[in-house]
């Protein structure tokens, strides 16, 4: 049954219809795309790597039309797709490259006119479970390595937002074999078809904890490898800067980017008390400034909210935090603009860390200011949550950097930087942001795409 997908800047536009799958399909799929991965791995890698580049080559040509369907369906401020576009093309590069690296290693055998090494082998068949937030290159980070390794891949985009996938599957079907990409749209109870499969070899999944617990237990009915990436909620620690406005512009942008959806945001700024009063104001006037309409428009600053469950789960937390204690410095309020999803950037002072909105994701525009005294007080309320996605340190007191680097209880640290990775670089969480080695970027890709394999060869007696 096709799937309408409406503007969330304006619910009563229909921005795409798609056909949907049933999980009647998936066995058909499964058996194509392993048919295609037995003759991919036959392919040289670097071939394998022509093939790949050519894809993201394909895309690339494709980025306008990526970009516009991306902020159609979820809000997303166009100069920021077509940017997020533009950077998931750049990490697939950076992936098909580094796989043309060394694999394996030769080690001394404890047998006399014996070889023994280690080698790896593409790993299978990829199912790939991807969120609404980022439709186009969470799918990339995950596609190019699984092809450039030598796997098929079964991708599954969010049902609400489906057309950076149809797009893929348009371009792959152009250059690459047939089953090796295939999409699979349609509603939950399809993704837990794809999980359980027979023939599934890895799962990478992107989205919730609470998801991701039931794809982890759908993951043992064939006891496939798994990768999760969960949710965040990323502290950024103010101790001292010596041009503050500057990093205020910077954590700014990294809370409020994806009109603060997304893993990585800024979710909590831990001040110096000593420097409280001037950040609230200052990130106060910069949410207060903040354009808010349609991503289409150039003027916008910050789009719409995915939806009104969305909408409505972000205005609860802002009203608990008040009835709470907390005060609302900028923001706090629905924006209504063609009946659309939208919600005034929100900068919350006088957070105490025990304050829900301090501990839990909220997964859109609110930023919580939460002062302390003394660094141990700084890194206790940085690590004392479930999640340990992305910190972050503002300071130039060294002790205090080497202390935190150390210390974070983060899969992504930065020091004087926001909260946004770079396209070669490890994409990794711990404690509930994560689970299993990371799926995208870094030597994680090899690891998770491949299995190792040990062999001792001796010459003929």
């Amino acid at each position: 049954m096709p799937v309408d997908i409406y503007n969330p800047a304006n619910p009563s536009e229909v921005v795409g219809t798609f056909p949907t799958m049933s999980p009647d399909d998936v066995p058909a799929m499964m058996a194509a795309a392993r048919a295609a991965k037995h003759e991919w791995a036959k392919v040289p890698q670097p071939e394998r790597g022509k093939t790949v580049d050519a894809f993201l080559d394909g895309l690339q040509a494709r980025t306008e039309d990526i970009a516009t369907a991306i902020t159609r369906e979820m809000g997303k401020v166009i100069c920021e797709s077509r940017g997020k576009v533009n950077k998931a093309l750049g990490e697939g590069r950076a992936t098909t490259r580094r796989a043309s690296a060394p694999i394996g290693e030769v080690l001394l055998s404890q047998k006399p006119g014996t070889v023994t090494y280690s080698t790896r082998r593409p790993r299978g068949v990829i199912v790939d479970i991807n969120p609404w937030n980022f439709p186009f290159s969470t799918p990339i980070r995950k596609t190019i390595p699984a092809l450039v390794y030598g796997n098929a891949i079964v991708l599954k985009p969010s049902i609400g937002t489906p057309g950076a996938a149809f797009i893929m599957q348009e371009v792959a079907d152009q250059i690459l074999p047939k089953g090796l990409f295939q999409i699979a749209y349609g509603s939950g109870n399809l993704g837990g078809a794809l999980t359980s499969a027979q023939g599934v070899d890895a799962i990478s999944f992107t989205g919730s904890v609470g998801i991701g617990r039931i794809v982890a237990q759908a993951s043992a009915a064939n006891l496939a490898k798994i990768s999760l990436e969960l949710g965040g909620k990323n502290p950024e620690i103010l101790n001292d800067a010596s041009d503050l406005e500057a990093t205020l512009d910077q954590i700014y942008m990294a809370a409020f980017a994806v009109c603060g959806q997304r893993c990585t945001a800024i979710s909590r700024v831990i001040v110096r008390r000593e420097l409280e009063a001037d950040v609230v104001a200052g990130l106060a006037k910069r949410a207060k400034a903040a354009k808010i309409g349609n991503g289409l428009d150039s003027a916008t600053t910050i789009g719409p909210l995915m939806g009104e469950k969305a909408r409505a789960n972000v205005a609860g937390f802002v009203d608990r935090a008040r009835a709470e204690g907390a005060n609302v410095a900028a923001g706090g309020a629905l924006v209504g603009q063609n009946g659309g999803y939208f919600y005034a950037p929100t900068i919350l002072s006088a957070v105490t860390p025990d304050m829900e909105v301090a501990r839990d994701e909220v997964f859109g525009p609110v930023l919580a200011v939460i002062a302390y005294d003394t660094a141990d007080e700084a890194l206790e309320i940085c690590n004392d949550v479930e999640f340990g996605l992305a910190a972050c340190l503002y300071s130039e007191q060294t002790p205090l950097v080497d202390r935190f680097i150390a210390e974070a209880e983060s899969g992504i640290i930065h020091v004087n930087c926001g909260s946004f990775p770079e396209d070669h670089a490890p994409f990794v969480g711990v404690k509930n942001s994560s689970l299993g080695v990371g799926g995208s970027n870094g030597a994680s890709t090899l690891h998770f795409f491949t299995q190792e394999h040990t062999v001792f060869q001796k010459g003929q007696v």
